[in-house]
């Protein structure tokens, strides 16, 4: 296989999502400060995450602030979080396969989430000078996000590349490798431990061709590695 392009997912692939979470907290408690006079919120959202909530932080921790609220407000702050531009880096990892791969090879994206959020995080991270192509699946509507197929052959219309000659890197087992595989894309699962989706349990189709630890790696997967100017040396001892 010729590889000509190496597409990556977003959130916990090249930056750590609770980063974004974290500040999008930040933003709302700024808001709620603003609009109803009440300290507090940022605090007790990440309490509520690290408890494991996901689905009604905001109304937890306004409970917990002894605040009322109505859906109006609910909502009001949902738009606060997933418009606001997030403080988020590139993870290392990330900066450096960036950095060494050869020129020659295109870089795209492809990226599930709320079209508002993610057009942030892209801005954010200063993204589009980097890659050739970044597909925000939520432009096509919820109904294309992955596992689609619409996402993956619209970034292999604008990179100007075959199925055969991608790979595809994501952090979800669930979704991000099953329509890439039946394409004919290679495919690297990158454990994050501190992740948003760790120790997920698929059927064979779901998994990835290749499972690494740190994007690093994939300078040393043979198949990959005369697309890098150097090798990632591991740190031993």
């Amino acid at each position: 296989m010729s590889t000509k392009a190496m597409i990556f997912d977003l959130d916990d692939t090249l930056f750590a999502e609770k980063d974004y979470i974290f500040s999008g907290f930040l933003a709302v408690d700024k808001a709620v400060q603003k609009k109803l006079s009440v300290s507090g919120f940022y605090k007790i959202a990440i309490e509520l995450f690290e408890e494991g909530e996901r689905k009604y932080i905001f109304n937890r921790a306004l409970d917990r602030l002894n605040v009322n609220y109505n859906n109006k407000l609910i909502h009001s702050l949902l738009k606060t979080y997933r418009t606001h531009l997030p403080d988020i880096q590139l993870l290392n990892d990330a900066k450096w396969v960036i950095e060494n791969l050869y020129d020659s090879v295109k870089l795209g994206i492809i990226s599930d989430g709320y079209i508002d959020a993610q057009y942030n995080k892209v801005k954010a991270l200063k993204l589009k000078n980097m890659f050739h192509s970044i597909i925000l699946s939520d432009r096509f509507g919820r109904e294309n996000w992955k596992p689609s197929k619409v996402p993956y052959l619209h970034v292999c219309m604008a990179l100007q590349v075959e199925h055969k000659d991608c790979i595809y890197i994501g952090d979800n087992l669930s979704k991000d490798f099953i329509t890439a595989k039946s394409l004919g894309w290679k495919t690297v699962y990158i454990e994050r431990r501190h992740g948003m989706y760790p120790n997920i349990i698929v059927d064979e189709e779901y998994q990835a061709h290749y499972k690494i630890s740190d994007l690093k790696e994939l300078s040393l997967i043979n198949e990959f590695e005369n697309l890098f100017k150097k090798q990632y040396v591991p740190y031993s001892i």
